[in-house]
């Protein structure tokens, strides 16, 4: 039990990857036995996660469960690892959408040994990038985690995989580029990665100070737009954005779940973690450019979204959409730091990415369930299907309207808290994101009636293209995904007080 109580992050962090490794000496063609086996290994990290979050003080000051171990002696990089209540509550969902993910890909029947490995391998690297407290270790994990989904989507993917996948590795390799370039020079000026001391260090240096023959603030702004130019690739920001539809459109049902539900969180937690606690003057001056490319890609994703044809392309551009709201809670709790509209706008941003990660996840399955039975992801080949489907339908018009935002779901308390922290300080810019919220309702509507309402399309009505109702094995996807969503809109303050109390230490 000792060992459990001092190790509890690395046993999270790297379960997976044992178990993918185990996944080696399996027999290749034991399909049924691999599925499970990689679930059930799945399972391991979320328990864990459940008893770090049952033990975790909200109270308590600083990160908890840390582990620190000598990695590069050389250059003074440390295994270090904790977590406070906002890198939990992403260690929550990705332990939870992890055996979800795995779970709805047991229709996938090639190759199920790689496919399976690369997803455990996958969970790992998401994990390595909340828990890292070490600059160095945080950019080895930030770039593991591009190699799995990359195979995933170029591997399991469908027709323009080849395309879609060296899109996505070029777009987040190179916005990685500058991220290097800084943390090298971060690790060299202060001849440490630890990100406790350098928070302390970087901060404390004088604004007469000289580096690298430059001013502090001219070699601070060079640093923070490194950082930031990483992370909105990642979250994807407008015009950063163009990788994402492609890489969702092409990837397996499960790598979208992922890849939406997780990999973008990845950027706007390093917007959290290390934009605004290491240049909080920068972020302050650059506020108003933040929250205009954060406004740019929910008005711009709305309109996006709404003039696709293509189910999943719909969905996909929703994403840039929700993550606008994320990015738009950072721009005003950068500019109003230590405030209360602040601490309101950072802890609505946590959330928002809590709650997309559950109604996209939710949404990307769901356009994978009828797309195995038709083989179609156009609108335009389906409508009237609700009599046919009853059970899915229901489920997705719950799931819509949690991501559209309706009152008593999770996606409206998100929302709302970021609104409310925005509108005081960045007035303007939440009135033009109100255009968004307003167009996010009109492309949800268009999903719903293209696909449910309607003259019914006879062709899914009889014969061998007869539709058939989600299964029991969906369901078990998908419901721990609704009950969440409404517990949350319903009850939001059992994560909210974990996040709003990190929130509030920090900023």
């Amino acid at each position: 039990m000792e060992f459990l109580n001092t190790h509890l992050l690395s046993l999270i962090l790297f379960l997976p990857t044992i178990a993918a490794l185990i996944m080696l000496f399996l027999p290749g063609g034991e399909t049924k036995l691999l599925r499970w086996f990689a679930f059930a290994a799945s399972l391991i990290p979320f328990v864990l996660t459940l008893v770090a979050w049952t033990n975790f003080d909200p109270n308590a000051a600083g990160f908890q469960f840390e582990e620190k171990y000598v990695w590069y002696e050389a250059i003074n990089s440390s295994f270090h690892v904790g977590v406070d209540g906002i890198s939990l509550s992403m260690v929550l969902l990705t332990t939870l959408l992890t055996p979800l993910a795995i779970l709805a890909s047991f229709s996938i029947t090639d190759r199920v040994k790689p496919y399976m490995m690369l997803f455990l391998f996958l969970e790992t690297g998401m994990l390595g990038v909340f828990m890292s407290l070490d600059l160095l270790i945080f950019f080895v994990f930030w770039e593991v985690g591009l190699v799995p989904m990359y195979f995933l989507i170029n591997q399991w993917g469908s027709a323009n995989r080849d395309y879609a996948s060296l899109k996505f590795m070029i777009y987040t390799m190179g916005g990685s580029l500058g991220l290097l370039l800084a943390v090298q020079m971060l690790g060299v000026l202060f001849g440490t990665y630890d990100l406790l001391a350098l928070y302390e260090r970087w901060n404390s240096l004088t604004a007469d100070s000289v580096l690298l023959g430059m001013s502090v603030h001219t070699v601070k702004t060079i640093a923070f737009w490194a950082f930031v130019i990483a992370f909105a690739v990642k979250v994807p920001l407008w015009p950063f954005h163009t990788w994402l539809p492609d890489a969702h459109t092409e990837a397996p049902t499960a790598g979208s779940m992922i890849l939406a539900g997780v990999l973008l969180k990845l950027g706007a937690y390093g917007f959290i973690r290390l934009v605004l606690p290491l240049y909080p003057l920068e972020a302050k001056i650059f506020a108003g450019a933040l929250a205009f490319l954060a406004v740019a890609a929910i008005v711009f994703g709305a309109f996006g979204s709404f003039g696709q044809t293509d189910f999943k392309r719909l969905v996909a551009y929703s994403s840039v959409n929700h993550m606008g709201f994320v990015v738009l809670g950072i721009a005003a709790a950068g500019l109003a730091a230590g405030t209360e509209d602040a601490h309101i706008a950072m802890s609505g941003a946590v959330l928002q990415m809590f709650n997309h990660g559950l109604s996209a996840a939710g949404m990307f399955f769901l356009v994978g369930v009828i797309y195995e039975r038709t083989h179609t992801r156009n609108l335009n080949d389906f409508g009237g299907l609700f009599p046919l489907v009853p059970i899915y339908g229901g489920i997705m018009i719950f799931t819509s309207m949690a991501s559209l935002g309706l009152p008593g779901l999770n996606g409206f308390v998100s929302e709302f808290m970021v609104v409310r922290g925005a509108y005081p300080v960045l007035t303007i810019y939440t009135v033009i994101a109100m255009l968004g919220l307003l167009f996010t309702g009109a492309y949800i509507l268009k999903g719903i009636k293209s696909v449910l309402h309607g003259p019914m399309n006879e062709h899914w009505a009889r014969g061998e293209h007869k539709l058939t109702e989600i299964n029991t094995r969906e369901l078990f996807v998908i419901v721990p995904l609704m009950g969440l969503m409404l517990v949350i809109g319903i009850w939001p303050a059992w994560i909210l007080e974990i996040i709003n109390k990190a929130v509030t230490a920090l900023f």
